[in-house]
């Protein structure tokens, strides 16, 4: 699970970097953007080789990935998270919860 909240966290990263470069217009977020990104799919690539199925630790990842991100561009760059998106997020988090335990009940 560490390396899984690394990747979470590496990519969230990665993409508010992306969001800062301003459309690649500021050149100096290139090296957090590609480093953040190549190291979310490292960590993911760890999490999975120690064990973790395919369909839980992708989807934990891109469900942390999406609730994160609206977070943070909303206090980072006061970007909107209406309660239509939060219900979205709430969603999301439920689907993944529904995979992750439809793999428990396949082993």
């Amino acid at each position: 699970m560490v390396f899984l909240g690394l990747a979470i966290l590496t990519e969230v990263a990665a993409t508010m970097s992306l969001r800062a470069s301003e459309g690649l217009k500021k050149k100096v977020w290139l090296v957090p953007i590609v480093s953040g990104y190549v190291a979310a799919f490292g960590f993911l690539s760890l999490a999975l080789d120690h064990g973790m199925p395919l369909g839980v630790g992708y989807g934990i990842w891109v469900a942390c990935g999406v609730a994160l991100t609206a977070v943070a561009s909303r206090v980072l760059f006061k970007e909107p998270l209406t309660r239509t998106m939060a219900v979205g997020i709430l969603l999301i988090s439920a689907g993944v919860m529904v995979v992750e335990i439809g793999a428990g009940q396949a082993h």
